[in-house]
């Protein structure tokens, strides 16, 4: 537990490293050529819009009544190119509203940081802030009737409206005692939300953090760590969490030396997978030895019969070793872990080997074996990430093989979500959405794709007439 005197002293020298950051980094120096998140597919919006009754293509499903909800980085005051980190760009959410057949509005709105507030002249934000941040830009969902943009490495969640206005900075009503995650896992069973969470200042403890239906956090349970991973997913089974201790690690040295996301490869750091009861003691996980790799994001995980644990990742054999500016990575592909508590091991599958992210499913699944799971493909990795391929695929994981459906030439996709139908409980039954960027017209559109029919036309498309910068995560919020 840590004291008083403890958290005094750490915020003394927090205060410090960070002066001495703040010193060097004015010292960087740019490196050659264009930044690859502020140009291109990724120039930053500088506007905030309201359009209404946006025109759509073909037929919005009329089960359909809620909120496409979008969120990435978008710098609200232009940086200097030395220094940004895509991860650290000023939150902009942006979202769809439709019912009745119709698409009523779309909003792109800025998360009302102190900095973002500064910059509009605005005061700043009600509600309680983390100490080291209070920028949330990489995930937003709804849970328990409200719309909460998220962040990892201690950052607070931020509550907005149905229009995206910024409410307050919010840790769950007050409930939440430390740093949240980007990607929590909702338990179908309970309605409960969990999350494997770190604090970029904590080198030696990550926590397993439960909130609940009612949107509260009614568990906390410290884990131990060593050099503070960078935990971006986990998973959940009917009876596990699965925690990813993976050699990505906080590094002090590009802190000191001025880099705004202060996480590097780390080789020497082993590479691990937890097996945590949902309502154990942090003391009783189950460690499994894995091949150095990173998984920024997981699929669905299950308990098999034989008592291992499945676990679907994108699998990337590095990542930050080289660049300051975004993901790096050589090459990543799709593989299916079987996590074996007995043996502390973990047996790699390749499912599909080209390069691929954002992987979602019917989270109706969640915790039981399922046999769909939907990908974003990228170009080959060859060092920083690019939103450059035009397909979105589905892998089937019990028949085998994988379908793509091609958006064409210049129409770049971005993380489709999964919506059931509500007439159907069959896996696979609903639609699929997500926003495709046209660089040819520099447009937008929102796509609904027939889940049952993968590779055909889409549903519907709603029309953006702008370009919606590539961001990290979107869901359907129901009205």
């Amino acid at each position: 537990m840590t004291t008083l005197v403890e958290t005094a002293i750490r915020s003394v020298v927090g205060k410090g490293v960070h002066r001495v950051a703040a010193f060097n980094r004015a010292r960087l120096a740019p490196p050659p050529g264009p930044h690859p998140y502020l140009t291109g597919i990724h120039q930053p919006m500088t506007t905030e819009e309201t359009i209404l009754d946006l025109a759509v293509t073909g037929v919005i499903p009329p089960a359909l009544d809620g909120r496409y909800l979008w969120i990435g980085p978008n710098p609200v005051t232009p940086p200097n190119p030395a220094d940004y980190h895509w991860f650290t760009g000023d939150g902009m959410a942006h979202g769809v509203r439709i019912a009745g057949g119709r698409a009523l509005w779309y909003r792109n709105r800025w998360l009302r940081s102190n900095a973002v507030s500064a910059a509009f002249g605005e005061p700043p934000a009600p509600g309680q802030r983390a100490a080291l941040s209070d920028n949330a830009n990489t995930n937003i969902i709804g849970h328990a009737g409200r719309s909460w943009a998220i962040v990892e490495a201690g950052g607070h969640p931020v509550e907005v409206d149905e229009g995206l206005e910024t409410l307050a900075h919010n840790p769950f009503d007050g409930t939440l005692a430390g740093p949240f995650s980007a990607h929590p896992h909702l338990d179908p069973e309970t309605g409960a939300l969990h999350a494997i969470t770190y604090d970029a200042m904590t080198q030696d403890t990550v926590w397993h953090v439960v909130v609940d239906a009612a949107g509260r956090v009614s568990r906390r349970e410290p884990i131990a760590v060593t050099d503070g991973p960078s935990i971006h997913d986990c998973a959940i089974t009917a009876s596990r969490v699965v925690v990813l201790d993976l050699p990505v690690t906080f590094s002090m040295k590009a802190l000191l030396r001025g880099q705004r996301f202060p996480y590097r490869w780390n080789p020497t750091h082993a590479a691990r997978v937890g097996l945590l009861a949902k309502d154990g003691a942090g003391a009783d996980i189950i460690w499994c030895a894995v091949d150095p790799c990173y998984v920024f994001h997981t699929g669905n995980a299950y308990d098999a019969p034989d008592g291992s644990v499945i676990v679907d990742v994108v699998v990337h054999d590095t990542m930050f070793a080289e660049s300051r500016r975004g993901p790096d990575s050589p090459a990543s592909r799709l593989e299916r872990w079987t996590v074996d508590p007995a043996s502390c091991s973990v047996r790699r599958q390749v499912i599909h080997d080209h390069c691929q992210e954002f992987p979602r499913y019917d989270e109706r699944r969640t915790g039981q074996p399922y046999r769909y799971l939907y990908t974003v493909a990228l170009p080959p990795a060859a060092g920083e990430l690019a939103i450059g391929d035009t397909r979105l695929f589905r892998h089937d994981l019990i028949d085998g093989g994988t379908l793509a459906h091609d958006f064409g030439p210049g129409r770049h996709p971005g993380e489709f979500v999964f919506v059931p139908d509500p007439a159907g409980e069959g896996e696979g039954q609903g639609w699929l959405i997500g926003l495709v960027v046209d660089m040819n017209a520099q447009t937008t559109e929102l796509q609904i794709l027939d889940a049952a029919d993968f590779t055909g036309p889409p549903r519907a498309t709603v029309h953006i007439p702008h370009r919606v910068p590539p961001g990290f995560h979107g869901n359907w919020v129901v009205a």
